[in-house]
């Protein structure tokens, strides 16, 4: 009968890798590589970022022009192997995905850490999708654009842009030097509602939606709901918090007070079929009147 040296422990599954060490991650399919590096995948998300694999954790980074990335858990950084085309990869035996952050080096500097845009869930609500959908979003300078905001406890920008008949979209910013290969955004499904939360990004940033369309062309498109933009001749967009405060309190009290027929007024005029699309007249009889009502309009 064997015996077993009772001193050493017996492993009770995966552990802490070794400062350093990462495996050979399982390479991605050739189809979606593609797609992915001429900025035409619906779904970055998928294929960048951590996922579980047969023997641990697959980190996927793609940073063109970086001389060198590594994934950070617990303070140690282990160096994950280039694929080629800035794309950088690892496995590490963890028995599931940890908080991480990633060490970018670039020809000229030091690693500078920071958050994995890949690793965030969409920062746009259900609600908020479904109203876009519908045709029925009555405030969509709130879902669209560039908004500041703290993201699962990481502050950042949120970018979402509706483009329901690109194949892909990137973010290029100034720091990119306005090349979007490093943040392709991801399509949120029937909605035409592209999105990417860039964790560190703040106000001031100036940037521009990347389009790759149905035919293979690619452009450079400013913000159609930027709350800021570059002074001509430039066209960018900028990333902005609204923070105006509204000085009409007064003049809403009064507002009452003043005969209709003897003061400027407003006239609001719709297109019933596109203001809300399915409904009949007698719905929209009850609907239409109590929106302007709210709006203001008497």
């Amino acid at each position: 009968m064997a015996l077993r040296d009772t001193s050493i422990p017996e492993p009770s599954g995966p552990v802490a890798p070794a400062p350093g060490a990462c495996a050979t991650a399982p390479p991605l399919d050739p189809h979606d590589r593609g797609r992915l590096l001429a900025g035409a995948h619906h779904d970055p998300h998928a294929l960048l970022g951590a996922h579980p694999v047969p023997g641990g954790i697959a980190f996927r980074a793609l940073r063109p022009f970086a001389r060198e990335v590594s994934v950070v858990v617990d303070g140690e950084r282990h160096a994950l192997g280039s694929e080629g085309d800035g794309l950088f990869s690892g496995v590490l035996p963890l028995a599931g995905i940890p908080a991480y952050t990633l060490a970018v080096a670039y020809e000229q500097g030091e690693p500078q850490e920071t958050h994995d845009p890949y690793r965030f869930l969409p920062a746009l609500g259900e609600l908020d999708l479904h109203l876009i959908t519908e045709g029925r979003h009555e405030q969509l300078w709130r879902a669209l654009g560039a908004e500041p905001m703290t993201h699962e406890g990481v502050t950042g920008t949120r970018f979402t842009v509706w483009a329901p008949n690109a194949r892909g979209v990137r973010v290029a910013t100034d720091f990119t030097h306005w090349d979007g290969t490093a943040f392709p955004m991801r399509s949120l499904g029937s909605s035409g509602v592209w999105e990417l939360f860039l964790p560190g990004v703040g106000e001031g940033t100036r940037y521009k939606f990347e389009i790759h369309s149905r035919y293979g062309h690619r452009f450079l498109k400013a913000d159609p709901m930027a709350r800021a933009a570059e002074e001509p001749p430039n066209t960018a967009s900028v990333v902005t918090a609204s923070r105006y405060e509204w000085g009409d309190a007064q003049w809403m009290r009064t507002r009452a007070d003043t005969p209709v027929h003897e003061a400027p007024f407003s006239v609001y005029e719709v297109h019933l079929p596109s203001w809300r699309p399915g409904l009949t007249y007698r719905e929209l009889a009850e609907e239409l009147p109590a929106y302007v009502k709210d709006l203001g309009f008497t």
